[in-house]
């Protein structure tokens, strides 16, 4: 069997590595005589104080290497491959794969659909179970990872083998049971679409899922995203008002039946629910220290209870500022209600606030994460944007100036003739960048 290689990309200054004298391109063999197969392995292996490492240099020449250090340090490597394997891809065809709903052209990336729940403890990804061997579950339960994020989407396995159109995917919910019994914490996501797990369903997978705390730490129900790009896919329809009071009724009801027997809510309803209801987010000890904001779960209360304990803390002035700001449709009037608030203190702000809608993706596509560059470019590039045009920073992926459809934010900026800044999802940040 062909070696996997654990290339070394940098050393740190100071550390064991660079005290043996290893250098970037060498390969990582073995420690103790056995193999790596992924970061996990090469984790729970240094920590011994006591190393034998195979190393083999860019010409062919292997070193065998005899280490002593404190228990738990670190060598001081970074490989080229931080999952140091191959990544997993998903088996599934689900009826509201986002992926499947995106154009061509795109970055190959893009199109990559991960399945693996090591980048799930790693990176917060989520997974379905569907692509998890045993030996996958007894390496977890070894290494104790967690939390681990799962795509439960509804505890009815005949139904998940539809949604997900793999005849797995139902036994694959035994794993849960599996993970609980291990001691693995859990976090699981429903991804609801509209005649399909809400309803009674949704009433039995919140039900099923209760069984699993305290271990099953949270679940968001989301609202599936549609695209126009859904030609030869499922059918689906958008929820409105009606739908999401619905949903959030339920919802809220069982959170306060698991709040009285269990004393946390467990599931929770992203943002999206209540703008598209119409209702106030609730407060922020409704969402137990936010556990699923990444998921657009509270991310609203956060921001607005962060902007009012700043706010408060301001005098306000009679300084002049002309900006601009651009966000998603979802978005637009709250943005809108922040900046009309912080206008009382400082009257002289010239603020101007731009809703993009998402033409590239459709318009059924409202949240400003899955806005593209030339959508902001073509809505922007005859208006008046101020001093400086302010961008949230859910646009970026990665920590990277580049948004979806590869437009860098140098791009915008030499399109709009303005400078961008780059504003946190925090009330503080959001102030500051208006104000400074």
């Amino acid at each position: 069997m062909k070696k996997k290689a654990h290339i070394i990309k940098e050393i740190e200054i100071g550390s064991i590595a660079e005290e043996m004298e290893l250098t970037p391109g060498d390969q990582l063999i073995a420690i103790n005589g056995t193999k790596i197969n992924d970061v996990f392995d090469y984790q729970y292996l240094i920590k011994d104080d006591q190393l034998t490492i195979l190393i083999q240099k860019p010409d062919g020449e292997e070193w065998e290497l005899e280490i002593e250090k404190e228990y738990e340090e670190d060598l001081g490597i970074t490989f080229e491959d931080g999952l140091m394997d191959d990544y997993r891809s998903c088996r599934n065809k689900c009826i509201f794969c986002f992926i499947d709903q995106m154009p061509p052209g795109m970055r190959d990336t893009l199109y990559f659909k991960d399945d693996d729940a090591r980048l799930s403890f790693l990176q917060g990804n989520y997974v379905t179970l569907t692509n998890m061997s045993e030996e996958d579950i007894n390496r977890i339960l070894f290494y104790k990872l967690s939390p681990i994020n799962i795509s439960v989407h509804t505890t009815n396995e005949e139904l998940r083998c539809r949604m997900l159109h793999n005849r797995f995917a139902g036994s694959s919910l035994e794993k849960l049971q599996k993970l609980y019994d291990g001691g693995i914490t859990m976090n699981g996501q429903i991804v609801l679409c509209k005649g399909w797990n809400d309803g009674e369903e949704l009433e039995k997978t919140i039900h099923d899922l209760a069984r699993y705390l305290p271990l099953m730490q949270s679940v968001s129900v989301v609202p599936v995203g549609l695209t126009k790009y859904r030609e030869g896919l499922e059918q689906l329809e958008k929820f409105n008002k009606e739908d999401a009071l619905k949903v959030l009724e339920c919802i809220h009801r069982w959170q306060k039946i698991l709040m009285e027997h269990y004393g946390t809510r467990m599931i929770h309803a992203s943002d999206e629910w209540y703008i598209t209801a119409e209702l106030q987010v609730p407060s922020a000890d409704h969402y137990e220290d936010y556990p699923q904001i990444e998921n657009g779960v509270g991310m609203l209360r956060s921001m607005q209870d962060d902007f009012d304990a700043y706010y408060d803390e301001l005098q306000g002035d009679d300084r002049v500022c002309n900006r601009s700001i651009a966000t998603g449709v979802l978005a637009a009037p709250f943005i809108q209600k922040l900046v009309n608030r912080l206008s009382e203190k400082f009257p002289n702000l010239s603020i101007q606030i731009y809703t993009i809608q998402n033409n590239f993706f459709g318009t059924d596509i409202t949240v400003a994460g899955l806005l593209t560059g030339q959508d902001i470019i073509n809505h922007l590039k005859d208006k008046s944007l101020g001093d400086q045009l302010l961008l949230p920073e859910v646009l970026l992926r990665n920590g990277e100036s580049v948004l979806l459809d590869d437009v860098t934010v140098e791009d915008m900026e030499n399109a709009l003739q303005t400078t961008i800044r780059i504003v946190q999802s925090e009330g503080k940040s959001f102030i500051d960048s208006i104000i400074s």
